[in-house]
């Protein structure tokens, strides 16, 4: 069964970073594209950032470019998302996605999320 497990979110005061990470299970990470996406509370879901199979395409957001990276580790089934110079408008749910390249598609699946508050 697949499962996404994310970790690292927390409270962080703007400017500092936060590392983000997915634990991937249950599935062939090494073919699927994955994401990160966010929710902030009241709006909708908000397509962070995006990177194939192999890393040979990044998506960044209009709304992270500059300040967030997207990683991965398909030796040790790890998907990554460095946020660096946070800002309050950061603070969201931060999702884990398989197979999301900014639609839901057959074999999206989610993680359960993890929160990130910026907030001084």
């Amino acid at each position: 069964q697949v499962q996404l497990v994310e970790s690292g979110g927390g409270l962080a005061q703007p400017g500092e970073s936060l590392r983000l990470s997915c634990s991937a299970s249950g599935f062939t990470f090494s073919n699927s594209a994955m994401s990160w996406a966010r929710r902030a509370p009241g709006k909708g879901l908000e397509w962070v950032a995006g990177i194939q199979n192999d890393g040979s395409s990044i998506y960044l957001g209009d709304s992270v470019k500059g300040r967030f990276t997207i990683s991965r580790d398909n030796a040790k089934n790890m998907l990554y998302l460095q946020m660096n110079n946070l800002r309050p408008e950061d603070t969201a749910v931060y999702y884990c996605a398989k197979d999301y390249w900014g639609v839901i598609q057959h074999g999206t699946w989610w993680g359960q999320g993890t929160q990130v508050t910026v907030s001084s």
